[in-house]
């Protein structure tokens, strides 16, 4: 008697486990995937224990070997965070954990008086109960890079009672926006018809762009305290520059990034003429906390913050500055947030159409133990998460090779702004602040890296720099 062989096997199977089986294939295929990129670039770390030739005019031994140490414990928790995540999501499909949330919440909403047919408050109950899930399991990872990772290497400015009121009010202030929202988009996909999912589309870009307007100005500072930037001369030099390129600049903000970390960083929001640029203060040499020894309780210092005095000084100097905001700029004036934004909103209308397509197919549902009923939530879930994972991880694969197009055109536009030496030295400085590690596997690089690695930038500038 002859064995079936695997392919019959598969033919055999019914059509909701063969959807079923293929959606766990693949994410744990991504993940290996992952993990053999992973692997290749711990090895870099492991083995590249001296400065290259090429770095050595850029990059000191002592700040390389804290980078490497850096990357290397990084790379490793990535490597355990990463495992046991696809461990908990492969044990709640396998386990029936999302048709049992949704039976629990069906419970819980029934209990506050909503009949099965309110499909949307048991919707909101179930995303709830989701994101606490997520957030109480991801909360010892959490914890574990801010306070032994980044703490070990020198990052953390956070105390144990700042991380824990600050994880409290990100959650209210996601579930208060999260709620609503889907609430809104539940319905119009209810009452849309057949043209829901333009319905539902337009609502999205609205909702994208509302918060991409009210971000800076409501959002972030609930969390971080935005300051003007003093008058002198780099608020000066910044206003000139903007002018010089016709960018509609109305204020400049400095942020106390310092309270959390000491990562440095830069951006500038807004739409029309109503542009703001946003600076951290740990970009700025002369306004960064972390380079000034107080005595614990000056200077306006609280108890959420740690007092920690650095041997050498961190962020850029104005000039550098200025060339680090002519590559923001750059950014702007050559569309490259206009063709994100389109982009962005030409895939999302792609998914909402696919979407569309495929809700009636009831073996999706079947496949992940709804047999009875299909929540619209449930099917958002399953299409947009599962289904469309293996077009998600190209279209993610495409935009990283996009962006890093995007970044040498943002550093040529600052080399035309006459910015390119100073860019270069505050690329230098940003890497070695951030503890960025110059060395890298060209797989990992391609696959993962949205900015070209530092060489390659330095490289396109030299020339310039030269000049």
């Amino acid at each position: 008697m002859a064995l079936p062989v695997p392919g019959e096997l598969w033919a055999e199977l019914p059509v909701e486990k063969r959807i079923f089986c293929s959606v766990l294939l693949f994410s744990w295929a991504v993940y290996l995937w992952e993990a053999f990129l992973a692997r290749r670039q711990r090895k870099v770390y492991r083995t590249t224990t001296h400065v290259p030739w090429e770095l050595g005019q850029i990059m000191d031994s002592e700040t390389f070997e804290k980078s490497r140490l850096y990357q290397l414990d990084k790379s490793t928790f990535s490597f355990w965070s990463g495992l046991y995540s696809e461990l908990e999501g492969a044990l709640i499909l396998l386990c029936g954990g999302i048709p049992f949330l949704w039976n629990v919440s069906g419970q819980i909403s029934g209990y506050a008086g909503f009949e099965p047919e309110f499909e949307i408050a048991q919707s909101l109950v179930f995303l709830l109960l989701a994101t606490l899930f997520s957030a109480v399991t991801g909360l010892p990872w959490s914890l574990y890079n801010t306070f032994v990772i980044e703490e070990k290497h020198g990052f953390n400015q956070q105390t144990l009672g700042f991380f824990f009121k600050d994880a409290i009010k990100k959650f209210i202030v996601t579930q208060c926006i999260l709620l609503p929202v889907t609430a809104l988009l539940l319905y119009i996909i209810k009452i849309g018809g057949d043209y829901f999912f333009i319905y539902a589309w337009l609502f999205t870009l609205v909702v994208s762009l509302v918060l991409v307007t009210i971000y800076a100005d409501y959002i972030a500072p609930l969390f971080d305290k935005f300051i003007p930037l003093p008058e002198g001369e780099l608020k000066q030099a910044i206003e000139m520059m903007a002018k010089s390129i016709d960018f509609p600049l109305t204020k400049v903000y400095v942020v106390e990034g310092s309270k959390r970390s000491s990562h440095s960083n830069a951006y500038f929001y807004g739409f029309f003429k109503n542009k703001r640029i946003v600076l951290f203060d740990t970009l700025l040499e002369d306004y960064s906390a972390l380079n000034k020894d107080h005595p614990e309780g000056e200077d306006g210092e609280d108890d959420d913050t740690k007092s920690k005095v650095k041997s050498k000084k961190q962020g850029c100097k104005n000039e550098e500055v200025l060339a680090v905001l002519g590559h923001e700029l750059g950014h702007w004036k050559l569309g490259h947030t206009i063709k994100n934004i389109v982009i962005s909103q030409m895939n999302s209308f792609l998914c909402f159409f696919l979407f569309a397509v495929l809700i009636g197919q009831k073996e999706l549902f079947a496949a992940f133990g709804f047999y009875d009923t299909q929540p619209t939530l449930i099917g958002l879930m399953i299409i947009f998460q599962f289904i469309f994972s293996p077009y998600n991880e190209v279209l993610s694969f495409c935009l990283t090779v996009l962006s890093r197009r995007f970044e040498f055109q943002a550093d040529a536009f600052a080399k035309e702004l006459g910015k390119a030496k100073d860019l270069y030295s505050a690329l230098i400085k940003l890497n070695k602040d951030n503890l960025g590690f110059p060395v890298s596997d060209w797989i990992f690089s391609m696959w993962h890296y949205s900015h070209p690695p530092l060489l390659e930038r330095l490289q396109a500038l030299k020339d310039a720099k030269q000049d």
